[in-house]
């Protein structure tokens, strides 16, 4: 059974930085590509990034473009996500996904997602 369960979350000024991590367990992770969404209140799921298997390929939203990054240890099945100059508009729970099939390169529709973590929040003030 896959299981995602992200930590890092919290609270920091605009202009801070906070990293992300998404432990993943119950398959071989280093086979499947990976992916960050973000939801805030009264708001649709939001796509933030997605990482190829191998890590050789990644994409990011225009919103986080520049101040986002997406990496991976496959060794040590972790996702992670490092926010820089982070904005109040970056408010929000914050969630790793992964595909069912590891045929799937990756996307920013969460239906390509079959398995999501508990998210974490994230808050950043002004």
């Amino acid at each position: 059974q896959v299981q995602l369960v992200e930590s890092g979350g919290g609270l920091v000024q605009a202009g801070g930085s906070l990293r992300l991590s998404c432990a993943a367990s119950g398959r071989t992770f280093s086979s499947y590509t990976m992916g960050w969404f973000r939801q805030a209140p009264g708001k649709k799921r939001e796509f933030v990034a997605f990482i190829t298997w191998s890590g050789g390929s990644t994409y990011y939203s225009d919103s986080v473009k520049g101040r986002f990054t997406i990496s991976r240890d496959n060794a040590k099945n972790t996702l992670y996500l490092q926010m820089n100059s982070l904005k109040p508009e970056d408010t929000a729970v914050y969630y790793c996904a992964a595909p069912d099939s590891s045929s799937y390169l990756g996307g920013n529709d969460p239906h390509g997602y079959d398995y999501w973590g508990q998210g974490t929040q994230v808050t950043v003030s002004s």
